[in-house]
C-alpha cells in the first residue's frame, strides 16, 4: 500500500502549500466569495495591513492573507475580536474554499 503525505490545502492560481487539513477548526464560515474554512494554521502565506471590518459576527481586526509565491489573496486573519464569543479567532486564518484546492486526498 502506497503511503501518502498529509492532506495539504493548496493556493488555487500556483499550488503552493497553504494549509494542513488537521489545522481545519470549522467549515462553517462565510467569505467574500462564499464557503470559508477556519484553520488553526496557515503557511506560505503573507499577512497585509490591519483594518477594522464590521462581519456578520460584529467587528473584527482583520488583515488580508495573500500567497507568498503568486500574491492571490487567499482570505484573511482575524487579529482582534471585539465581542467576547468571537475571542476564539484571534490568531486564526479564514481561507476562502473558492481560493484554496486539495493536495494528496
Amino acid at each position: 500500500m502506497a503511503e501518502y503525505g498529509p492532506r495539504l490545502y493548496s493556493c488555487c492560481k500556483c499550488r503552493n502549500h497553504i494549509a494542513l487539513h488537521d489545522d481545519i477548526i470549522s467549515k462553517a464560515f462565510q467569505g467574500r466569495n462564499g464557503r470559508a474554512f477556519l484553520f488553526s494554521h496557515a503557511i506560505n502565506v503573507t499577512v497585509g495591513r490591519k483594518e477594522d471590518r464590521n462581519l456578520m459576527t460584529g467587528l473584527h481586526t482583520v488583515a488580508d492573507i495573500s500567497c507568498a509565491d503568486c500574491c492571490e489573496v487567499l482570505g484573511w486573519k482575524y487579529e482582534r475580536a471585539y465581542e467576547p464569543t468571537q475571542k476564539y479567532k484571534e490568531g486564526k486564518f479564514i481561507l476562502e474554499k473558492l481560493k484554496i484546492v486539495t493536495e494528496n486526498w
